[in-house]
C-alpha cells in the first residue's frame, strides 16, 4: 500500500507521520511552492481529547510540549466600553495549551523523511480509473496514479467531488484580520486590553477578537455578520479599515485601535461551511480528512479535528490488511464526531454573536 495525500496542512501531515511511524509508504503533494511560502496563521489551542491524542499517535508529544507558550490560555471578555466583565487567568491547569501554528507545522514536516512532501504541485483535476485507483493531474499537466488517495486539501478540496457533491456555503459572517506588532511598546493600551491571552469584545452580530502571540504581537479577527459583498474591495486597505471600524463607532479606543492601528493591510476571511451532517457513501480507494471532509464555522476545533482525523486514519490503515474496511471504519467514526463538533460550533457562534452577546458567553464561562 502506498498512500497519496493531497495537502500538507496539519491533518495531511499528521496522517503522513503516523503512516511513516508504522512503515507505510506515503507521498504528500502540496500546492504551495515551499514551507515558507506564506504565514501559517496564529496560535492554535491544542485540545486534550483531539489534537493532543493525534500528536501522541504521531510520537511527537515531547516536541509539541516544547512549543507551548505558557500563560496564553488566559481569556477575558470585555464590554464595548472596555470594561472587563469576565477574566480567566492561565493557572496552568487548562487542557488547551497554545502553540504557534507555523511551528507546529514545521515540527510535523521535520518528522518526515526528506522528499515525502512534493511542493509546488497544485491539483487541477482528479478522476477515477477503476479498481479503486485515481489519477491526479497537476498544473503543468503532470499526473500521478494513486492506489489510495486522501484529500487533505481544505475547504475547496479538489478530491471531495469524487465522494460528494456538497459545496461550502457562506455562513453570513466574515472576519477581518489585522496584526499589531510589538504591542506592549507601540500599542500599549490595546496590549493591556488584550491581556496575556485572548480577548473577546462582543455585541450582537459583531465582535473584536484578539490574541497575544510571540513578541507581543496582537493578532485580531474582527467579526461582522454581513453579506460577503458588503465588505467590498480590500485592495484599498485604508477604505477597508475605515468601513470596518465604522461598525464599532463609540467603542473604547483601546479596542478600535486593534482595527485602525494595524501594521499590515487588513485581510478579509469570509467564513464557509459544509452541511453539519455531511457524509458520503463508501467509494473505493479514496477518503477525506479535515476541512475537506467537514468544514465548519471556526470554533477552535478545526485544526484539532483535522489532526485527529489524520491520526485515526493512519492507525486504521496500519491495523487492517483490508484497506476498504479501514476506510469504512474511519469514516463512520469521523462522520459522527464531525457532526457533533459542527453543531457545537454553531451554538458557540450564537453565544459569540447572537442577540444576547456577550452575556450568554459569560454565563457559559461561569457555568
Amino acid at each position: 500500500m502506498n498512500v497519496t495525500i493531497i495537502g500538507a496542512g496539519l491533518g495531511g501531515l499528521v496522517l503522513a507521520r503516523v503512516l511513516h511511524v508504522h512503515g507505510v509508504p506515503v507521498t504528500v503533494y502540496e500546492a504551495e511552492p515551499s514551507p515558507a511560502a506564506r504565514k501559517q496563521g496564529g496560535l492554535l489551542d491544542i485540545h486534550t481529547h483531539t489534537g493532543q491524542v493525534a500528536l501522541e499517535a504521531a510520537g511527537l508529544t515531547g516536541e509539541f510540549r516544547a512549543l507551548v507558550l505558557e500563560g496564553h490560555e488566559a481569556t477575558r471578555v470585555l464590554d464595548r466600553d472596555g470594561t472587563v466583565i469576565h477574566d480567566e487567568p492561565d493557572d496552568g491547569t487548562g487542557g488547551r495549551p497554545e502553540v504557534p501554528r507555523g511551528e507546529l507545522r514545521q515540527l510535523l514536516l521535520d518528522s518526515l523523511p526528506d522528499g515525502t512532501v512534493h511542493w509546488g504541485h497544485k491539483v487541477t483535476g482528479v478522476r477515477a480509473l477503476g479498481d479503486g485507483r485515481h489519477e491526479v493531474t497537476f498544473a503543468g499537466g503532470t499526473t500521478v496514479t494513486a492506489g489510495l488517495l486522501v484529500g487533505a486539501d481544505g475547504a475547496w478540496s479538489k478530491v471531495r467531488p469524487l465522494l460528494s457533491g456538497a459545496v461550502p456555503e457562506y455562513i453570513g459572517r466574515s472576519y477581518v484580520e489585522t496584526f499589531l506588532y510589538d504591542g506592549d511598546t507601540r500599542h500599549p493600551a490595546a496590549a493591556k486590553a488584550v491581556g496575556d491571552g485572548s480577548l473577546l469584545a462582543l455585541a450582537p452580530g459583531k465582535g473584536i477578537q484578539a490574541h497575544r502571540e510571540k513578541g507581543g504581537t496582537l493578532h485580531t479577527y474582527v467579526a461582522l455578520t454581513e453579506p460577503v459583498e458588503w465588505f467590498g474591495d480590500f485592495t484599498d486597505a485604508a477604505a477597508a479599515i475605515e468601513r470596518t471600524a465604522r461598525e464599532f463607532e463609540g467603542w473604547a479606543p483601546e479596542l478600535t485601535a486593534l482595527i485602525t492601528d494595524g501594521d499590515t493591510p487588513p485581510v478579509l476571511r469570509p467564513l464557509y461551511s459544509l452541511p453539519v451532517e455531511h457524509r458520503w457513501d463508501r467509494v473505493p480507494g479514496v477518503t477525506l480528512v479535515g476541512d475537506a471532509a467537514h468544514l465548519a464555522a471556526p470554533n477552535g476545533e478545526g485544526a484539532n479535528l483535522a489532526m485527529l482525523d489524520g491520526a485515526e486514519l493512519g492507525r486504521a490503515l496500519a491495523a487492517h490488511d483490508d484497506v476498504e474496511a479501514a476506510l469504512a471504519e474511519f469514516e463512520q467514526v469521523m462522520f459522527a464526531r464531525a457532526a457533533e463538533a459542527a453543531a457545537d460550533g454553531n451554538e458557540l457562534h450564537e453565544l459569540l454573536f447572537g442577540d444576547d452577546a456577550p452575556h450568554g458567553l459569560v454565563a457559559m464561562f461561569r457555568g
